[in-house]
């Protein structure tokens, strides 16, 4: 662990804090936002552990989680049209909140928070199995293909796990209306998908037998 990473990795986390924060709770106008605050819990606390965790056992890991600078000119897009669905979502949550449109029924958040943990207790799972996770798409040095635990079944566990992630905020924050706009992440990252896939066939040694054992991307038996 370097003093450098210890201060990107916070400076990313509390920037990502701040950003939420402002996103759901000006377009709701209180801070009196019970849900608001329920997915800042439940998103930010495990968020803050997992960077610790990462920090002391695979600072190489934290370092690439850290790198979202795409190089990839059709994956830039997939990344600005994530934040665009982000943005749009949590501002619609805010108002939904604020002018008690759509919103769900309090067991419907609870419900969600489940799934949610859930969501994050895979994504940890994925993490602990491949250290050459990065946000990026990219063969680092010394990679090779994982093929064993959670990518036995599927090709991309954690945007498996990402999905469940994403379509659960919206519900925790009780707004349907937020939950159409996040609708759209499965399409983005199918297209996100086929984009690093063909780079890996190409790129990565084994990876094109991989996918020839490992038959689904995302769900086993869907797709």
């Amino acid at each position: 662990m370097t003093r450098g990473l210890f201060v990107q990795a916070m400076a990313k986390f509390f920037s990502g804090v701040i950003l939420l924060g402002l996103l759901l709770f000006l377009p709701a106008g209180t801070l009196h936002y019970s849900a608001g605050w329920l997915l800042m819990l439940v998103l930010f606390v495990p968020m803050f552990l997992a960077g610790i965790v990462m920090m002391i056992k695979s600072p190489a890991l934290l370092k690439s989680r850290l790198n979202m600078k795409e190089k990839m000119g059709d994956q830039v897009q997939v990344v600005a049209l994530s934040a665009v669905m982000f943005v749009l979502g949590f501002v619609l949550a805010g108002l939904s909140f604020r002018f008690d449109f759509l919103l769900l029924p309090e067991w419907v958040s609870w419900a969600a928070c489940a799934a949610f943990v859930l969501a994050y207790l895979l994504y940890a799972q994925v993490l602990r199995e491949n250290a050459f996770l990065s946000r990026t798409i990219e063969v680092q040095e010394g990679q090779h293909v994982v093929d064993t635990g959670l990518y036995g079944i599927v090709r991309h566990p954690m945007y498996s796990a990402t999905i469940l992630l994403f379509l659960s905020m919206p519900l925790i924050l009780r707004s349907l209306a937020a939950f159409a706009v996040f609708l759209a992440y499965p399409i983005i990252i199918a297209k996100r998908i086929r984009g690093e896939e063909a780079f890996l066939r190409e790129n990565l040694e084994g990876y094109g037998a991989y996918m020839q054992k490992v038959r689904w991307r995302l769900i086993p038996f869907v797709w």
